[in-house]
């Protein structure tokens, strides 16, 4: 069995015996013959799809595509590619706490107005007002999964009365999770919106013009998600005119062009989707391939698998 990793092997301690491990990290030269491959890993990287293209048409024996992102949406193009039989798993949980650590960075930035201090200080303006605090205020989680429940947990500890949803409504630890079916009733009743949800059917362009416009003035919107999930054009429509803020490390188009007007629209903050990467996500990482190559090395149920449907093909991930 051959598995490849996009780490040098002997970096990861603890690999499993049995697997001739070799080291790709989504560049030209591969290391061997696809067709030998087992046990692939995506690149650790933003377009991780691109180099896997190369790979997947030549991947006949491939067992397992194991990939290093929480969500897959980027992948389903090239899932007709896979061999039958072939598993699919991603990383989840593996990127929840740097995600939802700068989701409140973000939010915090937002409600205490440090994006306009960052341009006052540019121009050497000392200019003070009042800002809002982000004690007390109702912060809507949308998406509450890994990375959700993370934000909940750290908006708990700032004094935030949260509202979190889910697809479908559930009763968490926490108390009650709303279905995504009642979006339109919370949105007038919250503060501030945190995107965490994953790119689906059901959420692409979820939040558009008729679901900004139903935001409180003065909100805020937070998008450690997928930029698809809110409609460009209706987000600059809002903070064009002043009535909401936005702070977004995911953009619709992705990477954002220059020119485009988010990026010198005043009350849009942009992060260049850098909430996973930390320098805590190469050995959490690592830590999680070990773990799930002992589970592939003892033939057990692997973490996070991905059923490949025809739905899944069309891009409908669960929320």
């Amino acid at each position: 069995m051959t598995a490849w990793l996009p780490y040098p092997p002997a970096e990861i301690p603890g690999l499993p015996g049995g697997i001739s491990y070799q080291h790709w990290d989504g560049s030209h030269s591969l290391p061997g013959d696809p067709n030998d491959v087992r046990f692939l890993v995506g690149p650790p990287l933003p377009g991780a799809e691109h180099a896997l293209s190369r790979v997947l048409p030549h991947a006949g024996n491939l067992e397992v595509l194991q990939l290093l992102s929480s969500g897959y949406d980027n992948m389903v193009p090239l899932l007709a590619a896979m061999p039958p039989g072939a598993q699919l798993a991603t990383a989840r949980g593996v990127h929840r706490e740097a995600t939802a650590e700068l989701a409140v960075t973000l939010l915090l930035a937002l409600m205490r107005g440090v994006d306009r201090f960052i341009g006052q200080q540019e121009q050497h303006t000392w200019k003070s007002r009042i800002w809002p605090t982000l004690a007390g205020k109702r912060v809507l989680v949308v998406g509450y999964g890994a990375v959700g429940t993370a934000v909940a947990a750290r908006l708990h500890a700032f004094g935030c009365e949260v509202v979190p949803v889910a697809r479908a409504e559930r009763t968490s630890p926490t108390g009650r999770v709303y279905g995504a079916a009642v979006l339109p009733e919370l949105l007038p009743t919250v503060d501030a919106v945190v995107l965490c949800a994953p790119l689906a059917k059901a959420t692409r362009g979820m939040f558009g013009a008729d679901s900004l416009a139903l935001l409180k003035d003065g909100a805020v919107l937070v998008n450690t998600a997928r930029g698809e999930l809110v409609d460009t054009a209706a987000v600059v429509r809002e903070v064009r005119i002043g009535r909401l803020r936005v702070a977004l490390d995911v953009t619709d188009p992705e990477p954002l062009p220059a020119g485009h007007p988010l990026w010198n629209l005043s009350g849009a903050l942009i992060t260049p989707h850098v909430a996973a990467f930390t320098d805590a996500f190469r050995p959490t990482s690592m830590h999680f391939l070990r773990r799930q190559l002992h589970r592939y090395a003892a033939g057990e149920e692997l973490e996070n698998v991905i059923p490949i449907t025809p739905e899944h093909w069309a891009g409908d991930q669960a929320a």
